[in-house]
């Protein structure tokens, strides 16, 4: 890239990182007339605005996110380039955002990005909880980690581990089932339940597995949840009430045009690691 263009890419970086002109003058050691002068510089040599603006400040337009994730993609191969020539390798920089489902993000994940942020400070891993899946075709995530049965066809993945279900009751509690409701009705204990229990055996329910442990833990029946949630929440004991195993693999994806990010690769393989190395407790096989 001809030095010129990559001056004023490294100025819309900024302004995308920060979300403001005079926060990216800061960061870069200029005044804000030069950031705007180059922002709209950039914005002129390539036909189109990056940005739109609020009152809240700088947000990059959603068909240019991409633009920007390329800009990350630049600036670490122009730093790698200064540093090997140092004697040094460049660290990876940059955001990645990573959704999974709330237990997930409460009980399993939080861990794995404290190694990473441990190691790298330039490298900022992101967490999404949501129990929905992601429109990754909208980039509102850079890598998915979902117990699913497939990925949809957009999507590049592996799989390192399973997720098994059980059942859990407080001791007090009745017997009836909690409902699984919202985006886990279509989860594999919600299929089970629908063929082998009878509606008046169902009642109230969530949307969350951290939810129906909550409902569980205060005797409102028979939840269906992880075996890492269930197992480690106190006051549940695990119900022999003739349900077959319920394992779901667990994928870690991302879109097919991301899958060669460096950063995003490195996120994921890591992720993968992770998953293996407690997979006989995900799966259950260390609780049975």
């Amino acid at each position: 890239m001809h030095k010129s263009n990559w001056d004023n890419l490294r100025y819309v970086l900024a302004v995308a990182e920060h979300g403001s002109i005079s926060a990216a003058a800061r960061d870069l050691g200029v005044n804000h007339a030069t950031v705007l002068r180059r922002v709209a510089a950039f914005e002129d040599l390539h036909g189109g605005a990056v940005f739109e603006k609020s009152a809240t400040g700088y947000r990059v337009l959603p068909d240019r996110a991409r633009v920007i994730d390329a800009a990350r993609e630049v600036e670490n191969a122009v730093m790698s380039v200064e540093r090997l020539m140092h004697g040094s390798v460049a660290p990876l920089r940059g955001v990645v955002r990573v959704s999974s489902t709330d237990s997930m993000c409460q009980k399993l994940l939080p861990h794995l990005i404290a190694q990473i942020q441990s190691e790298s400070s330039e490298l900022q891993v992101n967490l999404l909880s949501a129990n929905n899946h992601v429109d990754f075709s909208r980039m509102q995530a850079d890598i998915s980690v979902r117990p699913t049965l497939a990925l949809p066809d957009d999507m590049s993945g592996e799989t390192a581990a399973n997720l098994a279900f059980r059942a859990y009751r407080a001791a007090d509690g009745p017997k009836t089932w909690l409902s699984l409701t919202g985006p886990l009705a279509r989860s594999a204990p919600a299929v089970w339940m629908a063929s082998h229990l009878n509606s008046a055996d169902i009642t109230t329910g969530a949307d969350s597995f951290m939810v129906l442990r909550e409902m569980a833990q205060l005797g409102m029946g028979i939840a269906i949840l992880p075996v890492f949630i269930g197992e480690s929440s106190a006051g549940l004991e695990r119900q022999s009430v003739g349900m077959s195993d319920i394992s779901v693999p667990i994928w870690v994806g991302t879109h097919l045009d991301l899958r060669d990010v460096p950063r995003i690769r490195v996120v994921r393989d890591r992720i993968l690691g992770y998953l293996a190395q407690r997979a006989r407790f995900l799966d259950g096989t260390d609780v049975a």
